[in-house]
């Protein structure tokens, strides 16, 4: 009896113990789990912080000839990757000791060459056109040449089209009157200037019609807002024919810039006001001849770069939005990604480090910075001399960038800024690196970005209350 309690006991004791253990693994695990919650938060808080009163450059915060020169404490746990090739280094370092060119603030910019020149000159009044010794007239013997810029201010005017009938003055018969001149719109008093003049305001200036209102009253034409309003709307069917030229001008394009941004229409048949809807742009074509299309979709969903980009199949540049995988399966297309948005997560990243501390942000942010002084020197060349260069010196770039990403997946919390910039990298890893393989393919999607701004800022202006069209 005596034995069968001691072990009863011992059993006990054991059990109990066990359950101690895992009630402190869990919550040592539980504790981390809050730890590394916290940890996100506070980057999230400092992120924020940053977005809201930092700088909006995407600049890196530490100078490029310090981080050069302590790279290897930068990359101290980076053995593999910190191997890099010396004359890319040594190149790299050349570099960033050129002396850069002091830009000057607030000097006078030269006026531009091209623009017309409207000449005033200035006599010397009579009275003092002789010399004060002895009497003679003075004679020009130069010029003193100064320039200032100058607008002629808008002025609207009334063309009045006057088209003369003839008869023969015998008979009077057969009378015969000028043809009238075509008009955009036919059953409208503006003229095509006009309506271009207001489009352009409205689309590309991001000059709301209420406002372009008040500026025609202003010069004494009242032209009330839903009045251009209808203009606009009466342009855009009457220009559909050009807009599917430009379309199929555009997909034989070799290679098309694609991005998206939100739009909010208020007053869309059978949607809420609160809908979110999308803004698709499309860019391509060779320099000079450069097509530039706008596509209003109530859906981001696959199925619109589908209709858009049609039997397309050449080369596709976008973000990292998977809502293309679709069309560059169906289509067999040749998708490449955008380093500009990787090396933006990894400059978020740097954003939450520690004052005055380099980490694994600032490493991959250099490697970037190199790819794109290869670019630099690469934009004056052909394809095919690109692309050799690109072998030369960005693949062993890539490949010290991708053996360092191996190592640092394994070392840094997912859900961190820092985690969350190297997933991205690693996710849209083959997208990003098609460049190498093909000189038409850029490094990043900036045209397309470059070109959205425009729209993005009267979207904006709308979504504050400030635009009402």
């Amino acid at each position: 009896m005596t034995s069968t309690t001691s072990h009863t006991a011992e059993t006990v004791d054991q059990l109990q113990r066990q359950l101690d253990d895992h009630l402190l693994a869990l919550m040592a695990k539980k504790e981390a789990q809050w730890e590394a919650a916290k940890a996100a938060l506070f980057e999230q808080f400092r992120l924020a912080i940053e977005r809201q009163f930092g700088p909006s450059t995407e600049k890196y915060r530490v100078e490029q000839g310090d981080l050069l020169i302590n790279e290897a404490e930068v990359a101290v746990d980076e053995e593999d990757a910190a191997a890099a090739d010396e004359s890319t280094a040594e190149e790299a370092a050349a570099e960033s000791r050129q002396p850069a060119k002091r830009r000057t603030r607030g000097g006078r910019v030269a006026l531009p060459p091209e623009l017309p020149r409207v000449e005033v000159v200035h006599e010397l009044p009579e009275e003092v056109r002789h010399c004060a010794e002895d009497g003679t007239a003075l004679k020009v013997i130069g010029e003193e040449v100064s320039e200032e810029l100058h607008v002629v201010p808008a002025r609207v005017e009334v063309i009045r089209h006057v088209r003369r009938k003839y008869a023969c003055p015998a008979c009077e018969e057969g009378v015969q009157v000028a043809p009238a001149p075509a008009k955009l719109l036919p059953r409208s008093n503006a003229s095509a200037t006009l309506l271009a003049y207001v489009a352009t305001a409205k689309y590309q200036d991001a000059l709301p019609l209420y406002r372009q209102s008040q500026i025609f009253a202003r010069h004494g034409a009242e032209i009330p807002r839903n009045t251009l309003a209808r203009w606009m709307v009466q342009v855009g069917e009457r220009l559909s024919p050009l807009v599917e030229a430009l379309r199929q001008h555009l997909l034989q394009a070799p290679l098309i810039h694609m991005d998206e941004t939100t739009l909010q229409v208020n007053a869309e048949a059978d949607r809420p006001a609160s809908s979110t809807s999308y803004m698709w742009l499309q860019r391509g074509g060779p320099p000079g001849q450069q097509v530039v299309l706008f596509d209003y979709d109530a859906s981001r969903a696959g199925r619109v770069p589908v209709r858009l980009l049609s039997d397309y199949a050449g080369r596709l540049v976008t973000d990292g939005y998977e809502g293309y995988a679709e069309v560059v399966r169906q289509n067999g297309i040749t998708h490449a990604g955008c380093w500009a948005h990787a090396r933006r997560k990894f400059v978020e990243a740097q954003k939450v480090q520690p004052k005055g501390k380099t980490g694994k942000a600032d490493w991959a942010l250099n490697q970037i910075r190199k790819l794109y002084a290869v670019e630099r020197q690469a934009k004056a060349l052909e394809p095919e001399a690109r692309q050799t260069l690109r072998e030369q010196k960005s693949r062993l770039l890539i490949t010290q960038l991708r053996t360092w990403l191996d190592k640092s997946l394994t070392q840094v919390l997912p859900k961190s800024a820092l985690g969350k910039a190297l997933h991205y990298l690693d996710g849209q890893w083959a997208r990003l690196t098609r460049f190498l393989d093909d000189g038409l393919i850029p490094l990043d999607n900036n045209p397309a970005e470059n070109t959205i701004r425009s729209f993005v800022v009267g979207r904006n202006y709308a979504q504050l209350g400030i635009m009402r069209s």
